[in-house]
């Protein structure tokens, strides 16, 4: 094999992985970001329900 093919070919393999764990990192922030997401909507969720009720009694 020629020693450029094969050198490109290492090289094309690290900037893979090198993208892969970019987006495995980006992955990790994103599902933090969504649980935090998440929390904050069932926060607003039961303020929500808590006026609503305030507001079936008047």
């Amino acid at each position: 094999m020629d020693p450029e093919l094969f050198d490109s070919l290492e090289k094309r393999v690290e900037s893979l992985l090198e993208g892969y764990s970019a987006l495995k990192r980006e992955n990790v922030l994103l599902r933090e970001e969504n649980q935090r997401l998440l929390g904050e909507r069932e926060g607003f969720k039961a303020r929500i329900d808590v006026v609503l009720k305030k507001l079936e009694g008047i």
